[in-house]
C-alpha cells in the first residue's frame, strides 16, 4: 500500500506537468512563442525556471553524494562539495549580474530568439558560418545531455520499484516530450517553476526526517567524527589544495555559456524585473545547495542507524534511501515519500525539457530554416519545430538505451563544452566592441575542440593536467577571440553602431 501511495504522488505530478503543456499549447502562435515564450516571462518564473533547469538531478543526487562519499570511504571530506557549490553560486550570481540585463536588451535589439541567432546577428554574419558552428555545438553536447536525463529516470524507477529500465526510461522521455511539444518554452518554463517548488519541498522534508531518524544533530555530528578533519576545506590531510579547488570553482565559469539558462534572460518580459529575479535565483541556489550538502553530511548517521552501509551502498542515492525509509511509517508519509521521488524526477525533467528545446531550435531555426527551408509559412515552422523536438526525443532514447551509461560524467563534460565554447564569446560579445566575426568563430571552435583535447588527451598526463577541462578550454577560447580579433579587420560600422546603441540604452535604463 505504501508503494501505491508513492505511485499516486508521482502520477499526480506527471499529470500536472502534462496539463500545463496542454493549457499553454494555444499560446504558441509562432516559433518566437515556441522557443522564447514571446519574451513575457515574469521574474519568479524566470528565476526559478533558470535554476531548476540548471541544477538537474545533480542537486538531489550528485551533490549530497559527493559530501557523503568521504564519510563512507573513511578518509575524505566535504571540501569538493563545498568548493563546487561556491563556484556554482558565484557563477550564478555573476551571470545574473553582468550578463542577464544586457543580453535581454541586446537580443531584442537584433531580433535574436536563440543563442546561435544572437551570435550570428551580433556580428552580422551573413555567411551563416557562426550560426552553423554554434548550432552544431548545441546539438553535439545537448543530445547526449538530454539522454543522460532519460537514463536517470530509468535508473530511478528501476532502483525504487524493480521496474524494467527501458520501459521507465521511454515513458519518462515520452512525458517530457509531450508537454514540451504541446507548450514549448512557456510550458518548459512554467513546469520548471513548479518543479523548483517540488525540489525545495523534497530537500526540506528529507533534511528534517533524516536528522530525526538519525537521532538528532548530536548523532549527525558524531558521525562526522569518524573522519577527523572532515570539515576542513583542504581535506583531512590538506591534500585538497589550490589545484583541485581551482578546478571545482571553475564550474562557475560554465554559466556564461549555458544556452538553456541564457534563454531565460532573453525571455523575461521586462529587463527591469531582472534585479528581483537575480535575488530570488541567487538566494534559492545558495540555500538549496547548502541543504543538499548537509543532507550528505547527515546521511552517514542516517545510513548507519538504518544499517544499510555496505558493498552495494551508493552515496548518490541517499535521498532515495531516505524516501524509502520515510514511506514505511504510514500512508501520509508514503505520499510525502512520493513527493520526494517526484522532486528527483522534477530535477531531471526540468533540465531535459530545456535541453530538448535548445537542441530543437538549433536544428529547425538555425540550420533547417536558415539553410534549407527559407520560405516556410509560420504554421509550417511550428509543425517543423514540434517534429524536431519529437525526433530529438527519439535520438535521446537511443543514446540512453544502455542502462550502464554514466549520467554525471556526461553532465560534467557537456557543462564544460558549453562553458568553454559559448561562455567567453558571450562575455566578449556584450562587453568588447572590437570583437570580430573571425574572432568569434575562432573562440567557439577553440573552446569546443579544447574540451575534447584536454579531456581525452592532455588530462591523461595527470598531475597539473588533471584539472577540470572547462578551465583551460575557457582561457584558450578567450585567447583565440582576442588574438584573432586583433589580427583581423575591425568590425563593420553597422556592427559597432548597434553595440554603441545598446550601451547607450543600458545607461539610460540604469539611470531611471
Amino acid at each position: 500500500m505504501t508503494d501505491a501511495m508513492i505511485v499516486i504522488a508521482i502520477i499526480i505530478y506527471i499529470a500536472s506537468v502534462i496539463a500545463v503543456g496542454m493549457k499553454l499549447s494555444n499560446e504558441n502562435k509562432s516559433t518566437d512563442d515556441f522557443y522564447l515564450g514571446g519574451r513575457r516571462l515574469g521574474p519568479f518564473v524566470t528565476a526559478m525556471s533558470a535554476e531548476a533547469s540548471d541544477m538537474s538531478s545533480w542537486l538531489l543526487m550528485g551533490l549530497p553524494g559527493v559530501a557523503l562519499a568521504g564519510l563512507v570511504a573513511g578518509n575524505g571530506s566535504f571540501a569538493e562539495a563545498v568548493w563546487t557549490a561556491v563556484g556554482l553560486a558565484g557563477g550564478t550570481y555573476l551571470n545574473w549580474l553582468i550578463v542577464a540585463k544586457k543580453l535581454r536588451v541586446y537580443s531584442e535589439k537584433i531580433q535574436a530568439n536563440t543563442i546561435p541567432d544572437f551570435f550570428s546577428n551580433r556580428f552580422a554574419d551573413k555567411s551563416g558560418a557562426l550560426l552553423a558552428i554554434s548550432a552544431v555545438i548545441i546539438i553535439v553536447f545537448f543530445v547526449p545531455y538530454t539522454a543522460s536525463g532519460f537514463a536517470a529516470i530509468g535508473k530511478l524507477f528501476n532502483s525504487l520499484f524493480g521496474l524494467d529500465y527501458h520501459t521507465c526510461m521511454v515513458v519518462g522521455a515520452a512525458v517530457i516530450a509531450i508537454y514540451t511539444i504541446l507548450g514549448g518554452f512557456l510550458a518548459a518554463s512554467t513546469t520548471d517553476f513548479i518543479q523548483s517548488i517540488i525540489m525545495t519541498i523534497a530537500l526540506v522534508v528529507v533534511l528534517y526526517y533524516g536528522i530525526t531518524r538519525a537521532g538528532g544533530m548530536d548523532a549527525v555530528m558524531a558521525g562526522t567524527q569518524t573522519v577527523p578533519g572532515y570539515f576542513k576545506l583542504t581535506g583531512p590531510d590538506g591534500s585538497y589544495g589550490a589545484l583541485p579547488i581551482a578546478s571545482t570553482l571553475a564550474w562557475g565559469l560554465g554559466y556564461f555559456g549555458m544556452p538553456h539558462i541564457l534563454l531565460r534572460f532573453m525571455a523575461i518580459e521586462n529587463e527591469h524585473k531582472l534585479k528581483l529575479a537575480r535575488r530570488v535565483a541567487s538566494i534559492w541556489v545558495v540555500i538549496s545547495m547548502g541543504i543538499a550538502i548537509f543532507i550528505g553530511v547527515m546521511g552517514y548517521a542516517f545510513a548507519s542507524e538504518e544499517g544499510i552501509i555496505g558493498d552495494n551502498f551508493d552515496p548518490e542515492r541517499i535521498i532515495v534511501y531516505l524516501a524509502s525509509s520515510l514511506s514505511k511509517n504510514n500512508l501520509f508519509m508514503a505520499f510525502l515519500a512520493g513527493i520526494i521521488i517526484s522532486g528527483i524526477l522534477a530535477s531531471v525533467m526540468s533540465t531535459s525539457d530545456s535541453q530538448m528545446l535548445a537542441a530543437s531550435s538549433s536544428v529547425s531555426e538555425n540550420i533547417a530554416k536558415r539553410f534549407f527551408f527559407k520560405n516556410m509559412s509560420e504554421k509550417s515552422q511550428m509543425l517543423f519545430a514540434r517534429m524536431t523536438v519529437f525526433v530529438i526525443a527519439i535520438i535521446g532514447v537511443i543514446f540512453a538505451w544502455n542502462p550502464n551509461s554514466s549520467v554525471f560524467r556526461i553532465v560534467s563534460f557537456a557543462w564544460a563544452g558549453f562553458g568553454a565554447a559559448f561562455g567567453p564569446l558571450m562575455l566578449f560579445s556584450l562587453f568588447w566592441k572590437r570583437t570580430t566575426k573571425q574572432g568569434a568563430i575562432a573562440g567557439v571552435a577553440a573552446g569546443g575542440i579544447m574540451v575534447f583535447v584536454w579531456k581525452f588527451g592532455i588530462a591523461r598526463l595527470g598531475g597539473l593536467f588533471s584539472i577540470y577541462e572547462l578551465l583551460p578550454a575557457f582561457f584558450i577560447s578567450c585567447i583565440a577571440i582576442v588574438c584573432v580579433s586583433l589580427a583581423t579587420k575591425a568590425p563593420e560600422e553597422e556592427v559597432t553602431d548597434v553595440f554603441d546603441q545598446v550601451g547607450a540604452a543600458m545607461k539610460e535604463k540604469n539611470g531611471r
